[in-house]
């Protein structure tokens, strides 16, 4: 048997090392996207937040031009008030219940503004739920 070369064995199966280096690859890619993820729903929270200020805003504009007063609340938006400037009121300014802000908290409003003295100021609390600190979000 001398022309014959001895076979080494096939590989079946995968070292430890290898396993253990796919599972570091995978945690570190989970990491990154997760990292991306979390920044992204950051964003969208600030973003639905700041639109629906806005939408209620927008309304209490509404409210203002037909009962020549902003609302002090936002139930102002969906009931009559009645009394003299009933025939004026022409809502309900809102169609749907006003949503929590996407951190759960009620959207605040306070007429006249501390703000925008002027008019009225629609505000969350912002990511920490606390008002009056720097990641409150107002209408403009």
């Amino acid at each position: 048997m001398s022309g014959i070369h001895a076979r080494r064995p096939s590989r079946a199966a995968f070292t430890l090392m290898e396993v253990l280096l796919v599972l570091v690859i995978l945690v570190v890619l989970g990491s990154l996207a997760v990292g991306m993820f979390t920044g992204a729903q950051k964003r969208a929270n600030l973003n639905a937040a700041q639109v629906q200020v806005e939408a209620i805003s927008d309304q209490c504009e509404r409210y203002n031009l037909d009962m020549n007063a902003y609302p002090t609340t936002l139930d102002q938006l969906f009931t009559n008030p009645g009394g003299p400037k009933a025939d004026a009121w022409t809502g309900p300014y809102l169609t749907k219940e006003v949503p929590l802000d996407p951190w759960g908290n009620p959207y605040q409003i306070q007429s006249p503004g501390a703000r925008h003295p002027d008019k009225v100021d629609v505000w969350s609390y912002g990511p920490d739920g606390q008002n009056g600190t720097q990641d409150d979000i107002y209408n403009h």
